[in-house]
């Protein structure tokens, strides 16, 4: 094996470093490659998994992170993706509360260290493919790394089709994965002696650490698990070093040996093979049961393919689907955050000119198996097993042979898989270079390939800083993906730019005629805009596809009622209610609903189950003590006033609507300062100043009442009813003149 590890460094055009510094290249590598996101913005996933996560919060009981999915779900309700990864989630915890709050830096740059310590720990795993298990001897020798080693770590650092992992913070959970699925791989190959002179000779302790670094792998991300596959190839070729050609020969001419199914030390072999088995079946049983026994529900616009009645549909797409992922590991130029709703169109016929991908990846496929299995070099052979191993094993939950996934493309699922790749490549290297006499001419495309790729990196880091640059890109790679025209738009939207936004969105609608969150979210701009009726077209046709989508009921009904259809507006709120039971938002507006109908009681219950599901819902209370101030119940607006005010002390707009009350009932020290605690908090408002005014007025103060009158006219010229109250303290003042008295 040492002759033949050497020749394949001698191949390699590239220069020799020690173990030291070849760490250290790569682990700046990786580093530089993706520094540029470091102060990004949290993008696209990162809002459901992040902002909108309630397990990240301090609040939060740490033990629900075993309950819920990657998204704060619980992992029992019918809409939970079914993502456990509660150890990805603890890391986001622990970043929340160092950062005290939401800010994306320190989230970034834990992502860039992650995948810089993968990188580096792949030297050691690459120094075992490419070496075996003697590189530990020789490596502590002569204090080198291996020249082929350090050329696909190098490549494995600077591949842009990383960036989603790195520079997307949810891509934390495949660097986590990858981390503890590489370490155990190494603790597999450390169960074996260093010299191999007894091939059935192993440490149990080893192996059962693999097998339980395999099991916080998958804590991280689902496709931890695949790391015993990997193992298992690992001890069959590389330790136990069957050859498929040699077994076929000796079947052939009937040589019944002990070693003629390629397995030396058989009884050691066996039991690595249970411990595997038996801890894989383990993790997949608690999985299932934890999961609730039931498979993620996904729909046709995500994984279209999935859905084809047609079995040649779906076998075709599905392996158009694999040569797509090849292409990305391959020539990583056209990168997109989605590859969903179009971005793909489905292969349904023969004559589809994408059935000669299929072809060429097959072919391809095929031979690189052929040579795994068959070619009389074993070095040569085992090598490209492992890689075969490693591209195609962690690969394996996201093909949609054992269960429909919930994508087309996804970028992440092949971080680990691009391992594969990058021995697949360096073993290339080498033979090409046993071909070619200059070989300067390899070194050269090597570096320049290895230079392009780092610039790839950084360009694409760039994109990954903010949604507008990130779903811009993607409109040049994916022009006919509906949700990428959503998110421009829901950007340009969030932003204020609504007439962009309505482009996008009827663009996005146009791909899909049946994307209802697009139509749910221009039925809301054209609301605002006052296009009433068009909004309550778009909105109608949202609920008809999709009639339990609550929202979109909710947006219908308010639409409706500023349509005057008070009837139909109490009926598309109900309905929202009963698919959403839990709907704060919704009751709210069936209490404006009430209010207009001067239904008092009903709105008042309205708002008090929005504030009993949400009692952090602002507009509810202020709703509640403005309704019953105006019905004169003033003692019952008090009440709820204080009561607002003890769960939301710092809510401007409820200390000016309490202290409107207590102004009228002569609480007039409560109400001042009340009114002045609003004005520190927002200063700026005319009508605080103008109601502080009123009651200083009332109570005697005219001094103080001149003062804020003109600073609340000063705020706003044409404020309702102060230029009035204004005028009437002037004269007051002007009558006590005459009097003398002032």
């Amino acid at each position: 094996m040492a002759h033949l590890d050497s020749s394949l460094d001698d191949d390699l055009p590239l220069f020799l470093l020690s173990a030291f510094w070849a760490r250290s290249v790569v682990g700046f590598l990786a580093l530089l490659c993706f520094a540029r996101s470091y102060d990004g913005d949290f993008v696209f996933d990162d809002s459901e998994a992040i902002i909108n996560n309630k397990d990240l919060r301090g609040e939060t009981p740490l033990g629900d992170l075993w309950a819920h999915d990657f998204w704060g779900t619980k992992l029992l309700s019918n809409v939970s993706h079914k993502s456990y990864r509660p150890l990805t989630v603890m890391t986001f915890r622990i970043n929340y509360y160092f950062a005290g709050g939401l800010h994306p830096v320190g989230f970034h740059v834990v992502n860039i260290i992650l995948h810089s310590i993968v990188s580096v720990l792949m030297l050691d795993v690459f120094s075992i493919l490419f070496s075996g298990l003697s590189y530990r001897c020789r490596s502590r020798r002569t204090n080198r790394a291996h020249k082929s080693s350090l050329l696909a770590s190098l490549l494995f650092a600077v591949h842009p089709v990383h960036t989603e992992c790195v520079a997307g913070i949810v891509g934390r959970a495949d660097l986590l994965c990858a981390i503890f699925f590489m370490l155990s791989f190494l603790s597999y190959s450390k169960a074996f002696p260093e010299n191999q002179k007894e091939a059935g000779a192993f440490s149990t302790s080893w192996v059962l650490l693999s097998v339980l670094l395999s099991a916080i792998a998958m804590l991280c991300k689902e496709q931890g698990i695949t790391v015993l596959g990997v193992n298992a190839v690992f001890d069959i070729f590389m330790i136990c070093k069957l050859s498929v050609f040699e077994l076929l020969n000796n079947v052939f001419h009937r040589v019944k040996t002990a070693e003629t199914i390629g397995l030396n030390g058989k009884k050691g072999f066996l039991c690595r093979m249970f411990l595997l088995s038996s801890g894989g079946v383990s993790m997949l049983y608690v999985r299932w049961r934890i999961m609730g026994t039931g498979p993620p529900a996904f729909t046709d616009v995500d994984n279209p393919a999935s859905f084809a009645e047609s079995a040649f549909v779906r076998v075709t797409n599905y392996n158009y689907y694999y040569s797509l992922n090849t292409w990305l590991l391959l020539c990583p130029w056209w990168l997109c955050f989605d590859w969903s709703m179009g971005c793909v169109p489905l292969i349904k016929s023969l004559s589809d000119w994408r059935i000669m991908t299929l072809v060429a990846f097959w072919f391809c496929l095929i031979g690189l198996i052929w040579q795994a299995l068959c070619s009389e070099d074993r070095h040569k052979r085992r090598i490209l097993t492992m890689g075969l191993g490693f591209l195609i094993i962690p690969f394996l939950p996201a093909c949609n042979l054992f269960f429909r996934v919930g994508f087309v493309i996804a970028e992440r699922v092949i971080y680990l898989p691009s391992v594969g790749y990058c021995i697949l490549f360096t073993s290339g290297c080498s033979m090409l270079s046993k071909q070619v006499r200059n070989k300067k001419l390899i070194a050269a495309a090597v570096l320049g390939m290895l230079s392009i790729n780092v610039m790839r990196c950084i360009v694409r880091s760039n994109h990954w800083r903010s949604e507008e640059q990130l779903f811009r890109n993607a409109l040049t790679v994916c022009p006919l993906n509906a949700k990428v025209h959503y998110n421009v738009g829901k950007n340009l939207a969030d932003k204020g730019n609504q007439t962009a936004a309505i482009k996008y969105y009827r663009e996005a609608i146009r791909l899909n005629s049946k994307y209802v969150h697009a139509m749910n979210n221009l039925g809301n701009i054209l609301k605002e805009r006052n296009e009433l009726q068009e909004a309550s077209e778009v909105l109608s046709l949202a609920v008809q596809i999709q009639p339990d989508f609550a929202a979109a009921w909710m947006n219908l009904g308010i639409v409706q009622n500023s349509l005057k259809r008070f009837d139909e507006a109490e009926k598309s709120y109900w309905t929202a209610i009963k698919h959403r039971k839990k709907y704060p938002d919704c009751y709210y507006n069936l209490g404006r609903l009430y209010a207009d109908l001067n239904r008092h009681i009903d709105a008042l219950n309205a708002w008090r189950n929005a504030t009993v599901l949400k009692p952090e819902h602002s507009l509810a209370w202020n709703n509640m003590i403005i309704l019953l101030d105006n019905t004169g119940n003033l003692i019952q607006a008090e009440a709820v006033g204080r009561e607002a005010l003890e769960l939301l002390p710092n809510d401007h707009s409820l200390m000016f609507s309490l202290a409107n009350v207590l102004g009228k009932l002569q609480k007039y020290k409560e109400s001042e300062a009340l009114f002045l605690k609003a004005i520190k908090t927002n200063p700026n408002t005319s009508s605080y100043h103008g109601n502080l005014a009123v009651l200083y007025h009332r109570w005697g103060n005219l001094d103080s009442a001149k003062k804020h009158y003109e600073i609340s006219l000063k705020l706003d010229p044409a404020a309702p009813g102060t230029k009035e109250n204004y005028s009437l303290l002037r004269r007051k003042f002007e009558q006590l003149q005459k009097k003398g008295t002032v």
